[in-house]
């Protein structure tokens, strides 16, 4: 059985000693054993928080990666960094970055070797417009989504990834996909995962659900067969996201 995986991703918020604060206030509200809780944060908080969940139940994720090793590449981040930092988890192809800052498929599929190569598991995110849905290409787009993001993939390796299912439509909106909505594009991620790799590979696979999750939608949204939790932005920042990482109690 799969283990959920609930990560909060911070966006662009929380100074470092504000990160540090929120910490310390979500630690005893996230202790949950049957959940992997992640908190994905701004890079320049990563080494602050990192201290501040030692000894905790929380793993602590990057918001964003580059795929070469090292170079002139001002303002970015390398893998080797978040490994020596202490990173287990990197968002990658989120919309956002998708929208603002020109990622493509094929840069998100060199985010993903290269976060596999070093023992990095990337949560991997692919969503349509409301426009692609109101068209009726959900599923095409996101299979194409997933086809480009797995080129190279192993099975081995995407067997431990995790893909964050965000209609874009939902994203920081109030809008939240329903439950049959996010289901239905869940199990078509993990069909998709199965014609790439094989059964045993899709139904390792977690996927997760974003896109103003909220502790209310959460227990019946991470209940359908094919949701392993949620990717959580605005609601990771406050303590309702205990409730949301304890959705099962």
């Amino acid at each position: 059985m799969r283990k959920k995986i609930i990560a909060g991703n911070w966006k662009m918020n929380m100074t470092p000693s504000k990160a540090v604060d929120l910490v310390n206030e979500l630690k005893p509200l996230v202790v949950n054993d049957e959940v992997d809780v992640v908190f994905c944060v701004p890079a320049i908080d990563i080494i602050p928080v990192m201290e501040a969940t030692k000894g905790t139940n929380i793993q602590v994720g990057a918001e964003n990666m580059y795929f070469e090793d090292k170079g002139a590449y001002t303002g970015e981040i390398s893998p080797e960094m978040l490994v020596d930092a202490g990173v287990k988890y990197v968002i990658i192809g989120h919309s956002e970055r998708r929208e603002y800052f020109a990622e493509t498929d094929e840069t998100v599929n060199k985010k993903i070797l290269k976060a596999f190569e070093y023992g990095i598991t990337p949560i991997i995110c692919c969503g349509e417009s409301l426009t692609q849905r109101e068209q009726g290409i959900t599923i095409d787009w996101i299979r194409q989504q997933i086809k480009i993001a797995f080129q190279n993939v192993t099975a081995e390796q995407a067997a431990t990834a995790v893909i964050a299912y965000e209609p874009i439509w939902a994203i920081g909106t109030g809008k939240v996909a329903t439950t049959e909505q996010a289901q239905e594009v869940c199990s078509a991620i993990r069909a998709c995962i199965a014609e790439i790799y094989d059964e045993a590979t899709a139904a390792a696979i977690r996927i997760q659900y974003g896109g103003s999750v909220s502790a209310a939608s959460a227990p019946e949204l991470f209940a359908q067969a094919d949701i392993d939790g949620g990717l959580v932005g605005g609601a990771s920042l406050k303590p309702d996201f205990g409730k949301i990482v304890n959705y099962n109690k």
